[in-house]
């Protein structure tokens, strides 16, 4: 298994997780709150879990791997900007841009593979 399997496989577990937290935990959705963005809550779980499904699949079909990890980084990318806006701590912030950054990469790695 290469490098870029493994960050595939863990994006992917990681984003369905993640996405499916919002929908049964009182945290996530306080969390969106918090960032005063409850009314696209829903919509960023329901993009993060078909961004991990997208992931998973592209690896057999590698423009959804292109489309799951470049929607995936601009998620995160977006989700880092957020939070440095309501100033979080860089050490609050860091998943969100681990996460970018590894998108970024297989988004990356799936243009010249």
């Amino acid at each position: 298994m290469t490098v870029l399997n493994v960050l595939i496989f863990f994006s992917s577990f990681s984003f369905f997780i993640y996405g499916l937290a919002y929908f049964t935990s009182t945290k996530m959705k306080s969390e969106f709150k918090r960032f005063g963005l409850e009314k696209v809550g829903a919509l960023t779980a329901v993009l993060e879990l078909l961004g991990a499904i997208g992931l998973l699949l592209g690896l057999k079909f590698q423009p959804l791997l292109l489309l799951a990890s470049g929607g995936l980084a601009l998620l995160m990318f977006f989700g880092v900007v957020v939070r440095i806006k309501i100033g979080d701590s860089l050490w609050v912030s860091l998943p969100a841009l681990l996460f970018m950054i590894i998108n970024g990469f297989i988004f990356y790695s799936a243009i010249f593979t």
